[in-house]
């Protein structure tokens, strides 16, 4: 019995390594309260574009899943620079839940950056509300492939401060 916990303990401590080893990306949003009479969460998206402006990557999008598709397109900036290119399928593969007030994180695999070169991005992080505002955010950074990178900003109305973080 000892021999086989050894066993998995040896297994779970090796996979362990190889996950600590892969990249990650964290976005931290925070989804402001607003002091509303009928309060919605908000739609979030968050995306990277490079410094002319071209869309390179999506993140994440936090949507009512099903029966919000339809108003997927009220993250007007996002939409336009990649939403209506997506497929259904390519979108539920990046999206969760609405998120509710308060600080959330999404973590994502730096897989989700292939195909970046060394240069000058854009972190974007978009939210729109239904009965509510509209907000987008930005974040330039410089992007090496081999430092971690870590930039902040803050919204207005419908979004906090927002963080992003990149560990290689």
């Amino acid at each position: 019995m000892f021999a086989k916990a050894a066993i998995w303990t040896t297994v779970l401590s090796a996979g362990a390594v190889g996950a600590a080893q892969a990249g990650t990306v964290a976005v931290d949003v925070e989804v402001p309260r607003l002091n509303v009479a009928e309060y919605h969460k908000p739609y979030v998206a968050a995306w990277v574009e490079d410094g002319a402006g071209a869309h390179k990557s999506n993140l994440f999008v936090w949507y009512q899943v099903g029966k919000g598709d339809k108003w997927l397109k009220d993250l007007r900036t996002w939409w336009r620079k990649s939403g209506r290119d997506l497929s259904a399928s390519e979108v539920s593969g990046l999206s969760s839940a609405t998120k509710a007030p308060g600080r959330q994180t999404a973590k994502i695999d730096t897989s989700a950056l292939k195909g970046m070169t060394p240069g000058d991005y854009v972190l974007n992080v978009e939210a729109a509300r239904e009965g509510g505002g509209r907000e987008v955010v930005k974040a330039p950074f410089k992007w090496d492939g081999k430092k971690a990178v870590a930039v902040s900003t803050k919204g207005a109305t419908e979004l906090g401060a927002v963080a992003f973080t990149i560990k290689p």
